[in-house]
């Protein structure tokens, strides 16, 4: 915990800091490749004093951004429902499936611990901003701003983060460890209130867009202007729906904000393939990414994929033919993670997303049970002939800001069926005609309509758990606490909801007891 004895020594081990005030013991290597090895060791004597430094830096603060992206999933997508939970179809354990995939949240199972470890990594990027703001006067203008703007950017990133998920948290945004103060005492931090947290997050993305006025970065693996701009527009959309603990949803106002973010992103498309967007890395349709790469850093797509044992000459195809290894995953996979048939059947058959997402299989040549594997993750055969899990994990992609855009517009009372339909005809191709296309209707089903988008489209992107809490229906309630917006747990037969309304609470997350044990300041979320 970032306010305990033993995050201190964590935080310290992390950032290897060793007593000494500014010892910095990790330069990270170029931002083409972030590798996760250091080219050289940078002391106190010597760090801080040049360029190329600050750049190591800024690659490593991309490095522990890669080392969580895990909890894109956990904190955005697990808990939304679409995932069986228990045992999967291929009777390997599942993940997560409590308190997190079942939302049995309680004061003692919370899921997540340690805010998740990301205070870590913001007090890394504190350690950054800190210097390159008062310091390093070797830097240019250009460059000064454009590393500002990506720290700034980063740490809205991990705050609203920290928000969605529990709500006002500890603000902290100078180096407590590394400014001598290592007594637990001094790293005591209560919980700001919500409105205060949001306002900082404002606070913070606001000068990551002014520092990146006049600076681009390139790279859809770098944070850049535009990444700023869709994290923005997200930040803002969740302000302008979403009421937390003081914070009453903004309405109108955030939502013009949020559009006007969304038009100043510029350069970006659909790929004519969906699969595409996953399988060439830095496309045009993509904003932002978290990349992976063979020999470098991977990622756990084998958790979605078929293990051979249970699969392999042991499951049927739909046309009832025994399969192999079909997805040529060369023994490389373990099904932790498996994703509902009702989710799978949501999918017209002509939508090209569902198979280009999922392969499916049956225990039996004719009406055998129903099991899938996620496609989306799947990697590459690489030059050693394995399968490799280097698929990048993307946080913002165009088709992204097109369902913002419709979901802002269904607010603001304009019409949203031109979006959703750019979507529509990529997913469909060729079968895209009038009974496919989306025709506006009351806001109540245009939300549903655009929520269903996002859940075809980002399945694994980490969305449709903040999806379902922001968005609202008629009588302008989550649905998260709607039936009709979930996926019933066996197909065929009636949803539930995600969470009761009795048990409102429950959208935000429970603090762990260490945590609160460890900080007599913190409080425990309201309703825990």
């Amino acid at each position: 915990m970032f306010h305990s004895k033993i995050l201190i020594v964590k935080i310290m081990k992390r950032i290897s800091y060793i007593l000494s005030i500014f010892i910095s013991a990790l330069l990270y290597t170029s931002c083409d490749s972030l590798d996760l090895s250091p080219e050289d060791y940078y002391g106190s004597s010597n760090f801080w004093n040049n360029e190329a430094q600050v750049k190591g830096f800024m690659t490593g603060l991309h490095t522990d951004l890669r080392g969580d992206y895990t909890l894109f999933y956990l904190l955005g997508e697990a808990r939304g429902g679409t995932s069986r939970t228990g045992t999967s179809s291929l009777n390997t354990s599942l993940n997560y499936s409590s308190p997190i995939k079942d939302n049995q949240f309680t004061k003692d199972n919370v899921g997540i611990s340690s805010w998740g470890g990301i205070y870590s990594n913001i007090m890394q990027v504190n350690h950054f901003i800190q210097k390159v703001e008062n310091e390093c006067t070797f830097l240019s203008d250009e460059s000064r701003n454009t590393y500002l703007g990506q720290a700034y950017g980063l740490r809205a990133l991990y705050y609203f983060m920290l928000y969605r998920t529990w709500g006002g948290v500890p603000k902290i945004t100078d180096v407590k460890v590394l400014d001598g103060k290592v007594s637990a005492d001094k790293l005591y931090t209560a919980r700001s209130t919500a409105e205060e947290t949001l306002a900082f997050i404002k606070e913070d993305i606001a000068k990551s867009e002014t520092f990146f006025t006049n600076s681009t970065v390139a790279s859809a693996s770098i944070w850049s202007r535009n990444a700023t701009l869709m994290l923005k527009a997200d930040i803002y959309l969740w302000s302008a729906k979403v009421t937390t603990g003081n914070h009453n949803a903004a309405g109108r106002a955030d939502l013009e904000v949020a559009k006007s973010a969304l038009q100043g992103v510029s350069g970006y498309s659909l790929m004519n393939d969906f699969s595409s967007v996953f399988s060439s890395k830095g496309n045009n349709e993509i904003i932002f990414a978290i990349r992976f790469m063979d020999t470098e850093a991977t990622n756990w797509g084998s958790e979605f994929l078929y293990a051979q044992a249970g699969f392999v000459d042991a499951v049927y195809g739909r046309d009832g033919k025994l399969l192999g290894d079909v997805l040529n995953l060369r023994g490389n996979g373990l099904l932790r993670n498996e994703y509902k048939e009702s989710l799978w059947r949501s999918y017209d058959t002509t939508d090209s997303r569902r198979d280009k997402t999922f392969f499916d299989f049956y225990s039996k040549p004719v009406n055998g049970d129903f099991g899938i594997v996620l496609k989306k993750c799947i990697g590459i055969i690489n030059s050693t002939n394995d399968r490799v899990y280097e698929t990048d994990v993307v946080l913002y992609r165009y088709a992204d800001w097109l369902l913002m855009m419709a979901e802002i517009e269904n607010g603001l009372g304009n019409s949203c069926q031109a979006y959703i339909n750019q979507i529509r005809q990529r997913a469909y191709g060729d079968n895209y005609n009038d009974l496919v296309s989306y025709k506006d209707g009351s806001f109540a089903e245009n939300e549903m309509a655009i929520l269903h988008e996002r859940d075809k489209e980002f399945v694994w992107e980490g969305k449709r758990w903040f999806d379902v809490v922001r968005m609202h229906d008629a009588n302008g309630k989550s649905l998260a606490f709607s039936a009709s917006a979930n996926y019933p747990v066996v197909y065929g037969q009636s949803p539930e909801a995600l969470i009761p309304e009795s048990q409102s609470h429950k959208l935000l997350w429970p603090v762990d007891i260490n945590t609160l044990n460890n900080d007599p300041l913190l409080e425990q979320t309201p309703g825990y």
